[in-house]
Parts: structure tokens; C-alpha cells; sequence
């Protein structure tokens, strides 16, 4: 009678044990995430947590509707609740230092109320508000939100989002807070559509309030819109005249915070290829001409 050997077995990889409580899974994946600029896919965050793919999906949307992290076209990162800790700042102390100086520089050039703000789901939040004659008139208040299809700033934003993103952000809340509003999907991605052929520059007058007009334009990131900057005015204000000066500044902020922006780093397909991170000189002149012009709009 032949014995047959047994085939040696291979030893078991032993698989770590997952985290029985939710709050030791959550935190898991957050501890994941190594970096303020750290993007990870969904992928990434199941093969580093050793979660399986449905439950790392799962919590990563409580997460990202918890804004501990942020859900982008390049992966998810870190929200603002989790950069800011829970306190005031929420994680755009780098944006608002950047900008400080460039905020007072157009305050003082055109005497008019600057404003910075952040994109957050629907609305705009006011990260800064520098004043001038008319800034008690202007009914804005810094960590104050509004409607950001309503606004310059959120238009601006809005612009360098894909389409696809600007239904879901803004899809359930767009509606009318004066007759000037845009009111619908539709007629907002027509005028997302002007702002790109303008190269980000948003225009809005009296759509948020009556009578106050404003031009905004977005300070941008190599993963899309970090924040917008404004000037406003009254109804009667030639904001064409100021428009290039608001361009210039966002752009001076947007290099501030990503040097390497203009070396060639991926856009968002929503924007043409062709538009370029900046505006030369020659194009800021004849901005400024078309605004002394009147033929701007």
C-alpha cells in the first residue's frame, strides 16, 4: 500500500481584524489620510485601512456629508472640519493669510467692499470682508453664507466645477431671492458657460440683494476652485473698469498658494483647454479699455 504525502500547506496571511465600533472605522480611514494635501481614491483608502471596498464607500459618505472630508474629481481629502478641528477657522487660515494683503491693496485702489469666500456645498462662506464708505450697506458678514448660484463669487467658482458636480452642489437648492435671480439648472450652466468664455470672470447684479452689484473671480488650485474674491458695489457701479484688477488679484493669490499652477498640471475638463491659469498683460488692457467703453456687457 502507497502512502501518499501530504501536500504542504502555505501558511495563511492572517488578515488584521477589523475595528468593531463605527467611530474606530472612521477613524481609521481618517487617520488615512496623512497629509493636509493628501487625495485618495476610494480604492487607496480600502487597500491602506485593510476595510472592504463597500464599508470604506459607506463611511467615506458619512464622512464626506459630515464635512470631515471632502469629495473631489481627484479623490477625496481632507474637509474643513477636519483641517479646522472643529473650531473657527476650518482650515482656511492659508487661503485668507494669502489674500490678506491683496484684499487691502484693492479695497484701497478702488474704494470699494472686497470680498473673499470659499465654495461649501450650495452656498458661499465669507472667509473675509474688507469695508470701505459703502461696506454697512453691503448685508455680508465674515462666516456669514449665501446662495452661490446667486452670487459673483459662487458663479466664479461654479465655473471651473464640471457640470455634472454643479447639478448635484447646487440642483435642490437654486431658487430666486430677487427677480433677477437665476432660477433654474439651466439657465445657471448657460451663464457658467459666459464666465469660462470670459476666462472666470463673473459678473452679478442685484441677484443676491437688490440694488448691489459685484464681480468676482475665482482663485483657483490644480485641483480646481479654492476660493473666489469680489468687489461690490452699488446697482450704478462700472464694475467693468474694476474687473481686471479683481482678475489680477485672484491670480496673484492662486500662484501664492500653488507656485507651479501655470507648469502644466491637469485641469478640470468643465474649462476648455485652451484657458489658460492667468491673463496677460495685453488682455488685462483691453478689459480695462472695453470698461471705459461701456460695451463690457
Amino acid at each position: 500500500m502507497t502512502v501518499l504525502a501530504a501536500e504542504p500547506v502555505a501558511p495563511s496571511v492572517a488578515r488584521p481584524e477589523l475595528p468593531p465600533s463605527m467611530v474606530e472605522r472612521m477613524t481609521l480611514i481618517l487617520d488615512a489620510f496623512d497629509g493636509r494635501s493628501t487625495r485618495l481614491t476610494l480604492e487607496d483608502v480600502a487597500r491602506r485601512t485593510h476595510l472592504p471596498r463597500s464599508t470604506a464607500h459607506r463611511i467615506l459618505d458619512q464622512l464626506v456629508r459630515l464635512n470631515w472630508l471632502e469629495h473631489t474629481p481627484f479623490g477625496y481629502r481632507l474637509g474643513r472640519r477636519a483641517l479646522g478641528l472643529g473650531g473657527q477657522d476650518g482650515g482656511f487660515e492659508e487661503i485668507r493669510v494669502a489674500a490678506a494683503p491683496l484684499l487691502h491693496d484693492l479695497q484701497i485702489k478702488t474704494g470699494m467692499v472686497v470680498h473673499l469666500a470659499v465654495l461649501e456645498e450650495a452656498d458661499v462662506y465669507y472667509l473675509d470682508k474688507v469695508g470701505g464708505r459703502f461696506a454697512a450697506a453691503v448685508p455680508s458678514r465674515v462666516g456669514g453664507r449665501a446662495p452661490a448660484h446667486s452670487t459673483a463669487l459662487g458663479k466664479a467658482m461654479l465655473a471651473w466645477l464640471e457640470p455634472e458636480q454643479v447639478d448635484v452642489q447646487i440642483g435642490r437648492a437654486i431658487s430666486r431671492l430677487t427677480s433677477r435671480t437665476i432660477g433654474d439648472l439651466s439657465t445657471l450652466h448657460q451663464e457658467l458657460n459666459r464666465i469660462r468664455q470670459r476666462r472666470g470672470l463673473a459678473f452679478e447684479r442685484g441677484e443676491c440683494f437688490p440694488e448691489i452689484a459685484c464681480v468676482a473671480a475665482a482663485v483657483r488650485g490644480p485641483e480646481g476652485p479654492l476660493a473666489s474674491i469680489s468687489l461690490v458695489g452699488d446697482a450704478r457701479t462700472p464694475l467693468e473698469k474694476v474687473a481686471p484688477l479683481v482678475v489680477d488679484a485672484a491670480r496673484q493669490v492662486s500662484l501664492a498658494l500653488h507656485p507651479n499652477l501655470g507648469n502644466g498640471r491637469r485641469r478640470p475638463r468643465a474649462v476648455s483647454a485652451d484657458a489658460g491659469p492667468t491673463w496677460s498683460v495685453q488682455t488685462l488692457d483691453r478689459l480695462m479699455l472695453a470698461g471705459q467703453n461701456g460695451d463690457w456687457l
